[in-house]
């Protein structure tokens, strides 16, 4: 029976202390599974994993620190060697206005974000590919965004682009796989639509992204029904109330193009 997405043992969930990623890491312990946690603050790691983790373990990592990544990397795989398992979850979503910023302060943000939502997924991802194909199966979860099928938030140019990116790259990053020696690895793209967290938490109303100011936003747990349901029924690329239609019409517009490269026609 082929490897399905939820078959991993133990999972490495970066940004795991606090919104999606928490509500991930709380529902691969329901299934039994390890959970790693890590992300840039220690004294939010330590609480969600002594309050709401079961005291699973916890790195500090800034995944905007590429230069950090290898090592980290080595020493995740040696502490623990049964991982097989990332969701690249951790990410920033900054307001950025090339005309009321500064031209040096909007570049030291915009790099600062693709550092984090662009390069840390990419070097974790393939950083780990070699221990990866060590695993009967394993598995790799990119969480990108309805911003990246369709950039409707004008104020986060970078955010936007940067999920363009994780779109796309998770596309050829499964496709390269598949077409490998190691097909043993599932690439699963989460693509959210506005979910009550604190992600917008550097704009001027940080809650503009809750249920009371926003009829198009899910909770975490509405959220979480629905990705849940992708998993199980094995499909790669996983929305979520307006984000699922808006997957649906992009891979119905675009996705029998795809596939005549993805097959090698």
């Amino acid at each position: 029976m082929p490897f399905q997405t939820l078959d991993f043992n133990c999972a490495l969930i970066t940004g795991g202390g606090g919104g999606i990623g928490l509500a991930i890491a709380q529902h691969f312990l329901s299934l039994k599974k390890t959970v790693i946690i890590c992300g840039r603050t220690e004294s939010k790691l330590q609480e969600a994993s002594q309050n709401q983790l079961q005291n699973c373990p916890y790195y500090v990592l800034d995944t905007g620190n590429i230069d950090g990544i290898p090592a980290f990397i080595k020493k995740i795989t040696t502490e623990h060697p049964e991982l097989d398992c990332l969701v690249n979850n951790a990410g920033v979503q900054r307001p950025l206005d090339v005309n009321e910023m500064a031209t040096e302060e909007f570049l030291e943000k915009a790099d600062n974000e693709i550092g984090i939502n662009i390069r840390g997924p990419m070097h974790l991802a393939v950083g780990l590919l070699p221990h990866f194909k060590q695993k009967p199966g394993a598995v790799i979860m990119n969480v990108s965004s309805v911003l990246g099928f369709v950039p409707l938030s004008v104020i986060n140019p970078i955010y936007n682009a940067s999920k363009s990116f994780i779109h796309f790259w998770t596309m050829n990053l499964r496709t390269q796989i598949a077409q490998s020696k190691h097909p043993n690895i599932r690439v699963i793209e989460i693509a959210p639509p506005t979910v009550s967290t604190d992600l917008h938490r550097e704009r001027e109303d940080p809650d503009d992204n809750k249920k009371d100011k926003n009829s198009t936003a899910l909770s975490v747990e509405e959220f979480m029904k629905a990705i849940v349901k992708g998993w199980e029924e094995g499909r790669e690329t996983i929305g979520a109330g307006m984000s699922q239609k808006i997957v649906d019409r992009w891979y119905g517009e675009f996705g029998e193009d795809y596939g005549k490269v993805a097959g090698g026609k």
